[in-house]
């Protein structure tokens, strides 16, 4: 049975998935922190437990992820595919995300993206995520027959380095200047203490949201770049743009 209008929260939950346990809180971290304040609720999907890292066990990466998910108000879940630095795009994995989708049945999915000059899980995961949500509008997938199929409402994709950001795709920004938002957002990056050792991370991301917003008059904001056109019931939902004229 469909929920009625009456029944049918607000906000559907935003889903993100990540292929290690700090993407999400170095990529779109913000965006989350915004959205959860909002009352929308947030789950993160992390894909390996960063076994392949440089800095920090698995046991801690995990516990700094779960850290990390609570400061920005977001549940968190493990889905176990090749491992870190193993990732490879097959139809299994593809299948296997679509069945998290039926399950939590979000209304707005973020994932990495697309592009290549970034750690190789990071793009391969972002071509998993967009085949899953595909997949899952399907009813006759069989191996997911045992949840009703879930169409999302949009597919963004988040960069967690500059290089990763599409030259082609035009970004929507958000503006996370508040400062509970910047507050919940950069605690969540310092949770990944096994990360930030050796580089700073928190200041990296917050210049680059800095110069973000700057553009559009904001003190910071955080791009997200749209898979499908972005459909608006009317021009007053667009009345802000992404330069100060």
């Amino acid at each position: 049975m469909k929920p009625t209008s009456k029944s049918r929260p607000k906000h559907l939950p935003l889903l993100a998935f990540a292929a290690h346990p700090d993407d999400i809180e170095f990529g779109c971290g913000g965006v989350i922190a915004k959205e959860t304040g909002a009352g929308r609720a947030a789950h993160f999907v992390i894909c390996s437990r960063g076994e392949a890292g440089s800095h920090g066990t698995p046991a801690q990466r995990v516990l700094e992820a779960n850290r990390a998910a609570r400061l920005l108000g977001a549940s968190l879940e493990f889905v176990e595919l090749d491992g870190d630095a193993h990732l490879e795009v097959r139809a299994a994995h593809a299948i296997k995300l679509a069945g998290v989708i039926r399950r939590l049945r979000p209304g707005i999915v973020l994932a990495p993206s697309l592009v290549e000059n970034q750690h190789p899980d990071h793009s391969r995961l972002g071509r998993l995520v967009r085949d899953a949500c595909r997949l899952a509008r399907y009813g006759g997938v069989r191996e997911l027959h045992r949840a009703p199929s879930h169409a999302i409402g949009q597919l963004f994709y988040y960069a967690v380095t500059a290089e990763a950001e599409p030259p082609d795709v035009m970004p929507v920004l958000i503006d996370v200047s508040s400062p509970e938002v910047l507050q919940a957002w950069t605690s969540a990056m310092q949770a990944h203490a096994t990360q930030i050792a050796t580089r700073d991370y928190v200041e990296l991301q917050l210049a680059r949201a800095r110069l973000r917003g700057m553009r559009p008059g904001s003190s910071h904001a955080i791009a997200l770049f749209p898979n499908d056109p972005l459909v608006f019931d009317s021009l007053t939902q667009t009345s802000r743009g992404g330069r100060q004229f």
